[in-house]
Parts: structure tokens; C-alpha cells; sequence
């Protein structure tokens, strides 16, 4: 009986083990990447997992030719932005002057990749013009083009920058990534919006609609201004479900805008259809299936727009036209 009992207890125990086991994995699952749940508040949020778009597109075995700056930013530290980074997360900042030194948008970012710590930290004490400890860590401040940048190595793989006026974000971010185990910790608009971006997108934004296309009253892309509530939210996500699913929805203030909003974005898409539209390194055949491929919904307070991206024209976006005619590395041809 006493074996008996101890096996009853030693199964019980087993199954609860796996239980919990089976409900952090998928805690986990459902919270944020932890390079965003980094971020300070923002009006805006931008992620992106550039292991899946690596694969997708093989943009880091394309020749790039890099602007001098860059260069020698690959030559001190060893980085090469296309073939190390992994992750990006970026918080977008309303900045109360535009007209000043950040213009109308200030960011705040964090990266995750492979990185040379060393070198890296041996590069920016070089270029910094002050430095300052907080929570452990050292934060360079460097100078750029009237601001201030100010860079930290949260870890051996984990980088955040931010130029906002004041030290508050990156502050802000060494302070939660010393409660980053929590996986639903995060910016108020995480906490309102993730659970909508779909599972397994790995590209996603949550924020403003007005925040990169606007001024103060209206929303233009293309230099058409379209009726969008300037401070309607948005969110916009990308995952692969055997082909590239982009998702963008508008959060407008009421049924009306949501509607207005829908109608005008059918216009919009009607007029692509039938123009002939020129981007840098592609054609109308490149564009037209993602045209065609173009849904528009109105749900409520929310205007709703599908797409399938062609990942040939996905190739051709993230690579310079310049470049689309060289051969790739290890082709022998001249």
C-alpha cells in the first residue's frame, strides 16, 4: 500500500511538474519578444526578427557596398548589421518641437544579435563624449548631428540606443531589463495591444497612424492626405503561412472614421491598380499580384487591410537596385 501510495504521489507530482512546464512555454509563447518588452513608453512600436526575413530573402549573402561611416563602424567593431543582427526593436517618441534636433520623431531601440562586447564597448568609449554608470551598466553618450545618442550593452548579445533629449528612456530600459524575466512586463501599449498582432508574426507594429505620415490634423501618403483620424492607432504585423501574410488595422475613434477610413483606402487601392506605378528596381508585374492580393474590411471602429507579398517582390524591396545585378558570392562570373 505504502509503494502504492508513493507512486500515486511521485505520478501527481511528475504531472504537475509537466503542467507547469506546459503553461510557461506558452506564457512565453504569447508575451512579447523580450526586446520589446524593453522598451521605455512610447508612442509607437516597431519589432522585427530578422531571422526569418534572412531566410526568406538571403539579404545578408547579397554585396552591399557600405557608405564610408559604416566601414569603419564594421572595421572597429566587426558588426555587420545585415549578417549579425537578429532582432530590432524600436520605440518612436512624439517630440513636442518638430522643428528641432530630433524632428518630429525621437527613437529608442534595442538590438540582439551576435556582437564582439569588447570591441564594441572599445569603439564607442572612443567616440563618446561622456559616459555615465547606472544599475551596473555604462551608458556612452555621442554626439550626432546636433543630439545625443546614448548607447549601452545590456549583455553579450544585447545592445540599446537611444536619442531621445533626455537620459529618462535609456534609463527606462536598463531599469526593465533587470526585471526582463517577467514575460508580460512592458510598455502600456503592449500590455493593450500584443494579444491582437497574430502568433508567430515576425515583424509587428503597434502606435499611431498619424505618428510617421502626419502633421497636426491629417495623414498623407503619396502626398494624397487621407481621411484618418490623426491619432487612430494602428497595428501591422508580417508572418510566413507559406507565403508572406501582411495584416494592417486601423483602431479609429469611432464606427464612422473606421468607414471613412475603409472607403478611402479602397479608392487608394483602386487607383494603384489601374496606374502605372514606378518603384526603384521593380516592375508592374513585380507589384501586381500584391495588388491583386489586396483586401479591404471594415469591422466596427476598424478598418482592416490583407495582403500577400510575393517573396520575389519582398527580395526586390530589401535589395538596392544597384545591387540587383550583381552576381551573388561565390558566383564566379565578372
Amino acid at each position: 500500500m505504502r509503494i502504492r501510495r508513493r507512486t500515486k504521489i511521485t505520478i501527481a507530482v511528475a504531472v504537475v511538474i509537466l503542467l507547469l512546464l506546459a503553461v510557461a512555454v506558452y506564457l512565453r509563447m504569447k508575451a512579447p519578444p523580450e526586446a520589446a518588452r524593453l522598451l521605455p513608453e512610447s508612442d509607437g512600436i516597431v519589432y522585427l526578427n530578422l531571422r526569418p526575413f534572412r531566410a526568406v530573402t538571403h539579404f545578408d549573402q547579397r554585396p552591399v557596398a557600405h557608405d564610408p561611416d559604416y566601414q569603419s563602424f564594421i572595421d572597429a567593431t566587426g558588426i555587420q548589421f545585415e549578417r549579425d543582427l537578429d532582432e530590432a526593436a524600436f520605440a518612436l517618441h512624439r517630440m513636442p518641437n518638430p522643428a528641432g534636433p530630433n524632428g518630429a520623431v525621437a527613437f529608442s531601440e534595442v538590438f540582439v544579435g551576435h556582437f564582439d562586447g569588447r570591441r564594441l564597448a572599445h569603439y564607442l568609449e572612443s567616440v563618446s563624449s561622456a559616459q555615465e554608470n547606472y544599475a551596473g551598466h555604462t551608458i556612452y553618450s555621442i554626439p550626432s548631428e546636433g543630439r545625443t545618442v546614448r548607447v549601452t550593452l545590456l549583455g553579450y548579445d544585447m545592445v540599446a540606443a537611444s536619442n531621445t533629449p533626455s537620459a529618462e528612456q535609456i534609463h527606462s530600459i536598463l531599469d526593465r531589463y533587470r526585471s526582463a524575466a517577467l514575460p508580460f512586463a512592458g510598455s502600456s501599449l503592449l500590455s493593450d495591444y500584443y494579444e491582437e498582432i497574430p502568433l508567430l508574426s515576425f515583424a509587428w507594429g503597434i502606435g499611431q497612424i498619424g505618428l510617421p505620415f502626419g502633421d497636426s490634423g491629417s495623414v498623407r501618403i503619396l502626398g494624397l492626405r487621407l481621411p484618418i483620424h490623426f491619432d487612430s492607432k494602428f497595428l501591422a504585423s508580417v508572418r510566413w503561412t507559406g507565403s508572406l501574410r501582411l495584416r494592417l488595422e486601423e483602431i479609429a475613434p469611432t464606427e464612422e472614421a473606421a468607414a471613412a477610413s475603409a472607403e478611402a483606402a479602397k479608392l487608394l487601392l483602386g487607383f494603384a491598380r489601374n496606374a502605372d506605378i514606378a518603384l526603384p528596381g521593380m516592375t508592374d508585374t513585380d507589384l501586381k499580384p500584391l495588388l491583386d492580393s489586396i483586401q479591404v474590411e471594415h469591422h466596427k471602429d476598424r478598418a482592416v487591410l490583407h495582403a500577400t507579398l510575393p517573396p520575389r517582390l519582398l527580395e526586390r524591396l530589401v535589395t538596392p537596385a544597384r545591387l540587383q545585378s550583381l552576381p551573388p558570392p561565390g558566383d564566379g562570373s565578372k
